[in-house]
């Protein structure tokens, strides 16, 4: 069959989760909390309260993965990825463990603390995306915020050594997302392009989705930065 001159070739999931990266990366200077980290002038205890927040998104997090890889039960490629991701929740929760060790965190602040409503916005939204959102948009927009997540990870990890001077362990929240993933990349990349075969993905969609996924996180770091960090509260 002979393609009509003027007809526009189908995307490829490489170049649908290229432009999507590309499109969405944050603009410099968004995360107002990172250069500070990166110079030594943030406080040693944010990264208490860090930790703190994260214990609450991380769980959220791995519900709304779980859900989603229910969701695509009928798309085995979507669902390889986000079952990938709940895995790597668990993973992550165990890293953070020690970053909650060496900034003297105990059950009871984890109990007590009350998150700051900045910092929980992202996984409040990616509660929604996993109610209602269609899967394959998701893995394209996920995929797009974890480019910059990565990036700041990176960026935390060496300036918790150089500036900080954390242990190692300490580090392996950070060092665990800063590292490449070619497994969850392989599995992007088929989920996405299941979604184009059979229609299922909306790039433009996804784009919208993922805008709002970086706002969040942005909102999360930032939330950091609005008052003096507090192990025991908000």
């Amino acid at each position: 069959m002979v393609r009509p001159a003027d007809a526009a070739p189908r995307p490829t999931a490489d170049a649908v989760l290229d432009a999507a990266v590309r499109a969405l990366t944050p603009d410099t200077g968004a995360n107002r909390l990172v250069p500070l980290i990166t110079t030594g002038e943030a406080p040693r205890s944010v990264f208490a309260t860090f930790a703190l927040e994260q214990h609450q998104v991380i769980a959220s997090d791995r519900l709304s993965f779980r859900h989603l890889t229910h969701r695509a039960d009928g798309d085995p490629p979507v669902a390889a990825f986000f079952e990938l991701l709940a895995d790597g929740e668990t993973l992550a929760l165990e890293r953070l463990a020690a970053l909650s060790d060496a900034c003297g965190l105990t059950s009871s602040d984890l109990d007590g603390y009350q998150p700051r409503a900045g910092c929980q916005a992202y996984p409040s939204y990616a509660a929604r995306l996993a109610l209602g959102a269609e899967p394959v948009d998701v893995v394209i927009a996920l995929t797009a915020n974890f480019a910059a997540w990565g990036h700041y990870c990176a960026a935390v990890a060496r300036s918790m050594r150089t500036h900080y001077a954390f242990p190692d362990a300490a580090c392996g929240f950070f060092d665990f997302f800063a590292k490449p993933a070619p497994e969850l990349d392989e599995r992007a990349l088929a989920a996405v392009q299941h979604g184009l075969d059979t229609g299922q993905a909306r790039p433009v969609a996804a784009q919208r989705q993922g805008r709002l996924l970086q706002a969040y996180e942005l909102m999360f770091w930032n939330s950091l930065t609005d008052r003096p960090a507090d192990p025991t509260g908000g």
